[in-house]
């Protein structure tokens, strides 16, 4: 069977469409993200109050944008506050709650780089960004939105059940904030014995 240039030409087209639309399944274009398994360089937290939170908590911090969680970056007994709205792609309507805590925002609606300019124009000192969705078995690689922005505030992913739960819990509780340590050092633990979320399996 002969092909003329035409049938070349839309075959090529197809196979070009196929590949997009496996690349689009793998990046989120809103978050500017891309999900990957678990691997290293991932930052700690602990949450000393409430006792039904009283984890140890594994996150991803951003890929190419804020500065890392180092050693001048320590925070102990620091508020961990669930911004509102809770997309916190707007001036958050609990701003002075937020101001030198760490902010807790869901994802969705605008960029990683977005929330966390958002958030530190409030006066966070850091941003914990969750994932908008109760089920999700993978981490999420923040990466720049490539609008040319910055921010001098460290941001984090957390898997996102855990996010949901301390939310969850805190509204149950009707509290506007949980107490943690970050980060926390979990390099010379045994796996067995973190103190992971009873909900979440690492």
């Amino acid at each position: 069977m002969e092909f003329s240039f035409l049938d070349f030409t839309i075959l090529h087209f197809l196979c070009f469409g196929i590949c997009l639309k496996q690349v689009d399944s793998l990046i989120n274009v809103a978050d500017v993200s891309i999900s990957v398994e678990l691997i290293g360089q991932d930052i700690f937290f602990e949450i000393l109050e409430p006792e039904d939170l009283r984890y140890t908590y594994r996150t991803r911090p951003a890929k190419n944008f804020g500065p890392s969680f180092n050693a001048s970056f320590v925070e102990r007994n620091i508020r961990l506050v669930p911004v509102q709205p809770a997309n916190g792609c707007v001036w958050p309507s609990n701003a002075h709650e937020i101001r030198g805590n760490i902010a807790l925002i869901e994802r969705g609606y605008c960029s990683f780089l977005s929330k966390t300019i958002r958030a530190e124009e409030a006066g966070a000192r850091a941003v914990i960004i969750a994932d908008n969705k109760e089920s999700d078995e993978y981490f999420t690689e923040m990466i720049d939105d490539l609008t040319g922005r910055n921010t001098n505030i460290p941001a984090t992913f957390l898997l996102g059940k855990n996010g949901y739960v301390i939310r969850k819990i805190l509204h149950k509780l009707n509290m506007k904030y949980a107490l943690i340590n970050i980060p926390v050092n979990v390099t010379y633990v045994p796996l067995n014995e973190w103190k992971q979320p009873p909900w979440l399996t690492w």
